[in-house]
């Protein structure tokens, strides 16, 4: 054994004693990750603004639908056809609606998710061997923004939506199903309006 192999033995005992630790996501495999999801669903955790929980089923269909089902409650989200419509059973009118480009959810529901854009990411950082991203609308920056979460290899595990007015909706990931088919019936607003 030579002087330098002697030398660098200590090193390599540090090394492989601690576990490593995750580097930071490129922006490019994120913008790859989010383009190569076509449909998911997954049970959800979601913080709302005011500290409530609630839990459900998130229904995602790239590009531009989803479907949020919440457990022991009536209301629905459903993102279709370029608009977002809220079914709130406590409402006597009909859902609250507006376009889904006013939405930071409509970053990862873009039919091309580009992270690299200039302006897009205002955050790009890593936490809790996790990397995290911020990304705002660079034409509509005071529409808010969406803080999303990924751990490696990389998976999207939780985001942040913090609204136009500052109030922040979190929701948390179970375990992802990738893939398969969701009927399209399931995103129609029309459908949800008829049926109610």
């Amino acid at each position: 054994m030579n002087i330098r192999s002697l030398a660098l033995a200590p090193a390599l005992v540090l090394a492989l004693a601690f576990p490593a630790l995750a580097e930071r996501i490129s922006l490019n495999e994120i913008s790859r990750y989010i383009n190569s999801l076509t449909t998911v669903t997954s049970e959800f955790t979601q913080v709302n603004p005011d500290g409530t929980v609630s839990t459900g089923t998130v229904y995602i269909q790239r590009p531009g639908r989803v479907r949020f089902e919440y457990n022991n409650d009536p209301t629905l989200v459903l993102a279709s056809g370029g608009n977002v419509a809220i079914f709130d059973a406590k409402s006597n009118g009909g859902p609250q609606q507006y376009p889904l480009s006013e939405t930071p959810l409509s970053i990862i529901l873009d039919a091309n998710v580009n992270l690299g854009r200039q302006g897009m990411v205002v955050g790009h950082t890593e936490q809790d061997n996790a990397t995290v991203v911020t990304a705002q609308d660079p034409q509509r920056p005071q529409n808010g923004n969406i803080q999303m979460v990924f751990t490696s290899p990389t998976e999207l595990r939780q985001w942040v939506v913090t609204d136009d007015s500052g109030q922040k909706t979190t929701v948390i990931l179970g375990e992802m199903r990738k893939g398969g088919s969701i009927p399209a019936s399931r995103f129609s607003i029309q459908n949800e309006l008829n049926r109610r």
